[in-house]
């Protein structure tokens, strides 16, 4: 699973050994320095131009892991399976493809490859992958069978292309963090370092991790504008995820601030980590410059999520200090008699080898948190623990689709004490990090069934992808059964796109409303599959242009539209866009103008935001007539017009 590092710890690079005035360098040289100055769009750009230029299992592990932690887990695993399969290849590229399959939602193969890796690795403990693997099999149990019902909304209203997430309320309006343009909104987070050469000047508006801007505190206006929180004091670096008092008057938050001084280290980088600030709201509205918290210790290691009860007397919060049990662990400090902050206890209960972060209670004091160091979906999950006499007990995964097989995680409470927003990556949001907001519904079951079938053989297929996405843009993937058997659970007053897919075949797109449905029922929905035929041509019907001319008609616009979103569902296939004439006519004329028309097809489809390198032209003329109408034979204008056609074949895949 994803092994997550606190909000935002920052690294200041003394690169005391490097010499900036060699110009000298490689590609992959370049690539190198960008990625372990955490640059990681500027390292995937060089990386992949040095694996085209020569193939290198560095530069596959390295694209890798810089496409996952860019949460981009497609790319992430394209290249962990490339370089895992690679001469010489570590056993941690076997663990990067299982995660990012994890992430795809692909958890049978998921599983396979995280047996591979502790097989390959002795480290790896029972303990470790049984998480692992029960996950796998866990997520593919809770897809079928929603533990609880709930509606899971985007708020788009707060959210943009970058990363929003650790939405609260506060007096009426909501507090979030996000590294939005803030040029476009009126004008910390998970991506956790900031790493820069000591001897430049850091860029104070990008943050080279994401190449977005610096995560910063934002509200929401009366008028539902979204503004900065304004904070005096602060600097241009990351500042997020607050907490505040019950009686609004005290906030907590994470904040970057790089010392005048940080401590430097003889050819390594010195850390500066993420830190918890407070800060009192002033008469005029606005925030008092903050107050550091006492365990704060920029050099040693990170605090950061913080969480502050409501009687405002303990304050939890997320670390990597020594003597935890993984990689960051939920501590609280409570306050004593002279107003200050006790030394941090560990919620040994709760913490694991893996990762837990964002720890907030309900009024009773029952905790909710994320880990991925338990049996979840993948990465970050959601989990309740219930507050008793030893601590905390009956520690539960809140399920799907409250969790998903990305990062869930900073969420928030109701009055009521359940979850309100709930911060995730997973597919169908607008950003990297989206909000959405929780909502228990009534529980009507609707649940959709059905058979994937081979068109030509009409038998079953099995191990299918089934993927449905809701018009809020939510996919939910399973793989059919042996029988080719699939089911889901719907939500009502829904429209679901459905998109059958497996490997060798054509993918098959279907689309099934449920509004208006006030009962539960089930609803049946067989799909079939087309086997990929290479060089096999297919007849585009109604492409036929008038004598002499390659313009495209109005019924071969719409035929060609149906090729284009062939094309869209299939993005590994490859396509030759042929077109043919009648007889009549010189031949040599006839190979031109079925080369025009052939690229006019092309040219419409490329219109349609296809690959130009995905389809190419070739004009047939008049060698590969379909009738008897040759040019020394009698045929109606109807006879040539059957011959004057496009096809298309598929050519790669």
């Amino acid at each position: 699973m994803k092994k997550k590092s606190l909000s935002i710890p920052v690294i200041v690079c003394c690169a005391l050994a490097l010499s900036l005035g060699a110009k000298a360098q490689s590609v992959l040289k370049d690539a190198d320095k960008q990625y372990e100055l955490y640059n990681y769009i500027k390292a995937i750009e060089l990386y992949e131009q040095a694996y085209k230029t020569k193939e290198s299992l560095h530069a596959a592990e390295r694209l890798g892991s810089s496409y996952s932690l860019n949460n981009n887990y497609q790319q992430a695993e394209h290249w962990y399976a490339i370089a895992s399969a690679m001469p010489g290849s570590k056993p941690e590229n076997i663990f990067g493809y299982a995660k990012a399959l994890q992430s795809n939602s692909k958890y049978a193969q998921a599983k396979a490859q995280y047996l591979n890796y502790a097989d390959k690795n002795k480290s790896v403990s029972p303990e470790q992958l049984n998480v692992w693997t029960a996950s796998c099999d866990s997520a593919i149990s809770w897809i079928k069978k929603p533990k609880q019902q709930f509606e899971i909304k985007n708020e788009r209203a707060l959210n943009s292309i970058q990363a929003d997430w650790g939405a609260v309320k506060y007096k009426g309006s909501v507090v979030f963090t996000s590294d939005r343009n803030k040029a476009k909104s009126d004008s910390i987070g998970r991506k956790p370092f900031l790493k820069f050469d000591g001897s430049k000047i850091i860029d104070q508006n990008r943050y080279g991790w994401t190449g977005h801007n610096y995560l910063k505190l934002y509200h929401t206006t009366e008028s539902d504008n979204i503004q900065l929180l304004m904070i005096n004091g602060v600097g241009p670096y990351h500042i997020g995820s607050a907490s505040f008092t019950a009686n609004g008057q005290t906030m907590y938050f994470t904040m970057t601030k790089i010392p005048d001084e940080p401590e430097k280290m003889k050819n390594k980088p010195s850390l500066v980590n993420v830190e918890i600030y407070s800060s009192i709201k002033n008469t005029n509205g606005t925030w008092a410059e903050p107050v550091p918290f006492e365990y704060n210790k920029v050099n040693d290691y990170s605090v950061g999520d913080p969480f502050i009860s409501a009687d405002g007397q303990r304050l939890y919060f997320a670390s990597n200090m020594p003597g935890g049990k993984g990689g960051t662990d939920i501590y609280f400090c409570a306050k004593t008699v002279d107003g200050k902050w006790g030394k941090p206890s560990n919620l040994e209960q709760i913490n694991t080898f893996g990762n837990e972060r964002s720890p907030v209670l309900d009024l009773n004091d029952n905790l909710f948190f994320a880990t991925d160091g338990r049996v979840g979906m993948g990465g970050l999950d959601i989990f309740s623990a219930l507050k008793d006499t030893n601590g905390f007990s009956h520690i539960s995964n809140l399920g799907f689709p409250l969790n998903s097989p990305q990062d869930d995680f900073a969420f928030s409470l109701n009055e009521q004490g359940f979850i309100q927003y709930i911060s995730s990556n997973r597919n169908g949001g607008l950003g990297s990090d989206d909000i959405y907001s929780v909502k228990q519904k009534p529980v009507v079951v609707l649940t959709l069934e059905g058979r994937v079938y081979d068109k030509k053989l009409n038998k079953p297929i099995d191990a299918a992808i089934v993927t449905i996405t809701t018009e809020t843009g939510n996919p939910i993937k399973l793989n059919t059964d042996d029988n080719g058997t699939y089911r889901f659970k719907l939500d009502t007053a829904a429209d679901y796109r459905i998109y059958v897919k497996k490997p060798g075949y054509l993918a098959n797109t279907q689309h099934l409303n449920t509004k208006g449905i006030r009962l539960s029922t089930i609803l049946v929905k067989d799909v079939y599959l087309e086997q990929i035929e290479v060089n096999k041509a297919v007849r585009l019907n109604n492409i036929y242009y008038d004598f002499d001319s390659a313009v495209i008609l109005e019924a071969a616009a719409r035929e060609l539209d149906n090729l284009a979103k062939i094309m869209q569902d299939n993005p590994e296939i490859y396509v030759e866009l042929g077109s043919h004439t009648d007889s009549r006519g010189k031949a040599a004329y006839n190979l031109k103008l079925s080369q025009k028309r052939a690229e006019s097809a092309r040219l419409y489809i490329i219109g349609k935001g296809i690959d130009p390198s995905r389809i190419m032209a070739k004009g047939y003329g008049d060698v590969q007539l379909l009738n008897r109408c040759v040019k020394t034979a009698k045929c109606s204008d109807v006879e040539h017009q059957v011959n004057r056609r496009t096809e298309f074949k598929i050519v790669k895949q």
